[in-house]
């Protein structure tokens, strides 16, 4: 079996710790099951599908999170 690309290629530009997310304090915007959950974790933020909390989370610097935030309230990724 070939090796995966992120093996062959490892991202470039990716200067992001390995974080410790086990003792991370996730929250929630509605405090259910199956949303998504945000970490303030070593000065990063961590996201993650609630609904499966095992899956791998996304790092973002609070650069990327500011961009997001911004993007997401001015509505850059609504879909209607």
């Amino acid at each position: 079996m070939a090796e995966s690309t992120i093996d062959q290629h490892p991202l470039m530009g990716w200067q992001k710790p390995d974080l410790d997310l086990s003792k991370a304090d996730w929250r929630s915007s509605s405090g259910g099951q199956g949303d998504v959950q945000i970490a303030f974790v070593e000065g990063f933020i961590a996201m993650r599908n609630g609904g499966h909390p095992e899956s791998p989370s996304l790092i973002f610097t609070p650069a990327e999170w500011g961009a997001f935030v911004s993007g997401a309230r001015g509505g850059e990724f609504d879909l209607t």
